[in-house]
């Protein structure tokens, strides 16, 4: 073999071995010990209304379809329970509702956390002009959630 074949034939070869040293699966990393334990997410509080805008201790909102509460005093908010007196008005009353609505007393509940904000899921009205029976059940209202 002649000098430069030789040498050419050599670089190659380096070359080669470089090359594919470099292409090699890398080393896995080794995983030790226990996953961190998820944390329970902290921040703001919100109620959606029927069309599902986020709201923090709001004065009034549709509640149902059919059912809204206003006037709406806040004694506890952002635990696991927020209560709230107010008035509640729908349509299952006209036209025999007073113009401000029956009184009412409003409970959320059911905190959902998404990413770093609570949602309450769940509404109850206590009152006792609440609807006939089948015109709107408002002792366990599920409240809408925004998609994660």
């Amino acid at each position: 073999m002649n000098k430069p074949t030789a040498l050419a034939t050599m670089c190659a070869l380096v070359l080669a071995a470089v090359g594919l040293s470099a292409c090699g699966s890398p080393e896995q990393p080794q995983v030790e010990g226990p996953a961190p334990s998820p944390t329970q997410a902290r921040g703001p509080v919100y109620v959606s209304d029927t069309l599902g805008h986020p709201l923090t201790r709001p004065t009034g909102f549709g509640l149902t379809e059919f059912s809204s509460v206003s006037q709406l005093s806040w004694r506890s908010w952002g635990q696991e329970k927020a209560v709230a007196t107010g008035r509640l008005r729908g349509m299952w009353c006209i036209p025999h509702c007073p113009g401000n609505g029956w009184p009412a007393t409003l409970e959320l509940s059911r905190l959902e956390r998404r990413e770093n904000v609570s949602y309450y899921t769940r509404a109850t009205v206590r009152s006792s002009h609440l609807p006939p029976p089948g015109a709107d059940d408002l002792s366990a209202v599920r409240l809408p959630l925004p998609e994660p």
